[in-house]
């Protein structure tokens, strides 16, 4: 193994009550039962680099979302573990939906890595005519891109932001879906973000409600399989179980679990 070694954080910053039809493709007996998501940001540390994993829903649009539970923004969160957004060196988006990528502009000093066939994807005329996806990017995060372009990294499928970090293109829930393999010292970690929102995605092979390609999906369950150090070396992107799976830090001022 080389490279820098990581240590990597959940930070859940906003929660909300869904039920199981909102969450799965296709029918699903158990439809109507109670099925909460979590909203996650991640942080990777090492002794280089400061690297955030998304960015959050923006607190002026968590106001106008019904029946979320917005617990901090996460440049708050951060900020109580004492990393400053300016002190960021890296974010990766791992795709484009709002809830990613609320915040990107509060890390003045970074640089923003993304898939070129997402941002080609939301930036092209396809997005503009599908309703079910339109609703789920926003255009002024798209504009601050645009206007930060000088630093903005584009991949084009694998590579590393940084040694010891990397991106691995899998597609599935969005054209550019990408997710985020760190090494720390209990093995690689991958952060899956929306390439699996829940465990249960992975343990029973089930697509999201929400995906651009669905054998992209079933793809990137795979591959993140392939790419962890284990099956308890995955973080997956919405499930509340995260914070059950991995400790709590104490005193945090939010629930943060640490990954490795």
């Amino acid at each position: 193994m080389t490279g820098d070694t990581f240590r990597v954080y959940a930070l859940c910053y906003a929660r909300r009550d869904g039920r199981r039809g909102q969450h799965f493709h296709g029918y699903d007996e158990r439809w109507d039962e109670p099925h909460p998501t979590a909203y996650y940001v991640w942080l990777a540390v090492s002794d280089r680099h400061t690297v955030v994993i998304d960015t959050g829903i923006a607190p002026e649009r968590a106001g106008r979302l019904a029946g979320i539970d917005y617990h901090a923004s996460p440049v708050t969160l951060l900020a109580g573990m004492g990393v400053a957004a300016e002190t960021v060196d890296h974010v990766v988006l791992t795709h484009l939906h709002y809830d990613h990528t609320g915040t990107a502009a509060a890390f003045g000093g970074a640089r923003y890595v993304l898939q070129r066939s997402e941002l080609d994807y939301w930036s092209g005329p396809w997005a503009r005519r599908i309703e079910r996806e339109r609703w789920l990017v926003s255009d002024d995060d798209l504009a601050h891109l645009r206007e930060a372009r000088d630093r903005v990294r584009i991949m084009e499928g694998d590579g590393d932001v940084v040694p010891g970090l990397s991106v691995h293109l899998v597609g599935g829930h969005t054209a550019g879906m990408q997710v985020v393999r760190v090494r720390t010292g209990r093995g690689h970690v991958v952060l899956a973000s929306d390439a699996a929102h829940f465990y249960e995605n992975l343990e029973d092979d089930r697509p999201f409600a929400i995906l651009h390609s669905m054998t992209g999906m079933y793809g990137a369950f795979d591959r993140i399989k392939e790419l962890a150090g284990g099956p308890d070396l995955i973080v997956a992107g919405h499930d509340p179980e995260v914070l059950e799976r991995f400790p709590l830090l104490p005193d945090a001022r939010g629930p943060i679990a640490r990954i490795a």
